[in-house]
């Protein structure tokens, strides 16, 4: 008996339970990035889209509704991949004074995968038909989007304040030198 060939609102289905353990995580890792952050715009920055991401998850929860699945998250690689190298990055880094720089590449990383795949479930959503999944999931792009333009930002900021070469003038972790923008 021949298997029946995979559609695309099979692909969309399993992608959309992907971005929901995804965004799960994500809640996760920016609360933990939040606690770690020295630099006040990057705390609030993460606390703000920690916040955004638990709405994200409830979106996505309609978008199966939409749908007509049941909500189920499927392990993401990639998430688990960028959240453990995140660890590794806050253990290697974290008590110096890249620590927040390193913190918003890692977090870049997370919100670039998002929006990848949230961009992709838009396009499918739409060739699916399922324009009020496609409305919703276009919301969640749109503020993935804004998040790393607002990360960008800050960063332009706090990897000067990380490259300093010598700690060893009392900056501690640096914070000593450093002013919020």
């Amino acid at each position: 008996m021949a298997a029946k060939p995979k559609t695309l609102q099979d692909a969309f289905y399993e992608t959309l339970k992907d971005v929901y353990y995804a965004e799960k995580q994500s809640v996760r890792a920016l609360k933990k990035s939040a606690k770690a952050a020295e630099h006040e715009d990057l705390k609030r920055a993460f606390e703000t889209h920690a916040e955004e991401s638990a709405n994200q998850v409830e979106r996505l929860q309609q978008v199966f509704e939409i749908i007509g699945k049941p909500q189920r998250s499927k392990t993401c690689e990639a998430m688990q991949g960028l959240t453990s190298e995140m660890e590794e990055d806050l253990e290697d880094f974290g008590d110096s004074p890249a620590a927040d720089a390193v913190l918003v590449g890692c977090a870049q990383a997370l919100e670039h995968y998002e929006i990848a795949r949230y961009g992709t479930l838009k396009t499918w959503a739409s060739q699916l038909g399922h324009e009020d999944a496609a409305k919703l999931l276009d919301e969640t792009l749109q503020e993935e989007k804004k998040t790393d333009e607002i990360l960008s930002q800050i960063a332009g900021r706090i990897n000067v304040e990380g490259s300093e070469e010598s700690p060893a003038e009392g900056s501690g972790k640096g914070k000593g030198g450093r002013k919020s923008a």
